[in-house]
């Protein structure tokens, strides 16, 4: 199945659902622009979610959708609210959305989760998911361990419904890649920190401006909760105290409390967070969102092969 007739959109692609990045201001200039905008609902509870909703159907009259971290003490209550307001598609991460589906099919909501494995992508498939979005480690955030080049053909073959790629595209080149690897879209985050529409700190968005190829860095392994971020003061002390693991939980949670927003927020160099993926040396100038989606996909070869 095309994903443009699935999600009823231009491009096929989706935008990240990145918390406390992907506010309503991004993800209706991502559906503006023809692709599929997302609300990130992160650590946010349930009428914050709503009113980011309620501002995003303001901005745009084309399909967007909300992405929910279902580890988050309000997903459940975030379960109801897109079903109230109307949401045409959810994205999920950080677990299983299986208690939810049932609801969500009822209300005519295309679920998509975010995997990181072929035995998951199975189990999510049987629960009833209508699409996969297949995130390799080259992502921004938390992350799994399989690169995109081996993980998205796997997960294609094993499942029988379309396969939207993420983690390392950020052109054209990046997308008719996951086309012949067989994925039906992408999804793309770190490429949209450098546009105008993204609301992060000018510093976050000068900091993936000037990244290179080995400017990112992986933290949490010890801990089982892998993140990519660019690298800095912190993201350095993290790996420091990780080493030789003798750092305690309590160590690595009180330098890493409250860092993605000093990131987001403040622009804090050294104490923030700067979730970006390995696609960031790519990402050299300040655009639109418009602009970045064109450049994508009307310089594709595969995708202008599609359209013909």
């Amino acid at each position: 199945m095309d994903i443009r007739d699935l999600l009823h959109i231009k491009y096929p692609i989706i935008q990240g659902g990145m918390a406390n990045i992907a506010t309503h201001q991004l993800a209706a200039a991502v559906s503006n622009a023809g692709g599929l905008g997302l609300v990130g609902a992160g650590g946010w509870d349930a009428e914050r979610v709503r009113d980011e909703i309620r501002k995003t159907k303001a901005l745009t009259n084309n399909p967007f959708g909300v992405n929910i971290m279902l580890m988050s003490p309000h997903a459940a209550a975030i379960s109801d609210v897109v079903v109230e307001e109307g949401v045409k598609v959810v994205t999920t991460g950080a677990g299983n959305p299986g208690i939810y589906m049932e609801k969500w099919k009822a209300a005519g909501i295309i679920v998509i989760p975010v995997v990181p494995s072929v035995a998951y992508a199975k189990r999510l498939e049987r629960a009833g998911a209508d699409a996969l979005v297949v995130e390799g480690t080259e992502a921004g955030g938390h992350i799994g361990e399989i690169t995109t080049m081996t993980l998205v053909p796997q997960i294609v073959d094993a499942v029988n419904i379309p396969v939207i790629a993420a983690g390392g595209v950020a052109d054209h080149r990046g997308l008719d890649a996951a086309y012949v690897l067989g994925a039906k879209g992408v999804q793309i985050g770190t490429v949209l920190l450098a546009s105008y529409e993204c609301p992060i700190h000018e510093n976050y968005k000068n900091m993936v401006l000037k990244a290179k190829d080995t400017d990112t860095v992986v933290t949490g392994r010890q801990t089982g909760a892998p993140v990519r971020v660019l690298k800095n003061k912190m993201a350095r002390e993290y790996l420091n105290l990780t080493k030789y693991g003798n750092a305690s939980l309590e160590e690595l949670e009180k330098l890493t409390l409250g860092s993605l927003r000093k990131a987001v927020f403040d622009g804090d160099l050294d104490g923030g967070s700067f979730m970006a993926g390995q696609s960031a040396g790519l990402v050299n100038e300040l655009r639109s969102v418009e602009d970045i989606l064109k450049d994508i996909f009307e310089n594709s070869l595969v995708y202008k092969g599609i359209l013909g």
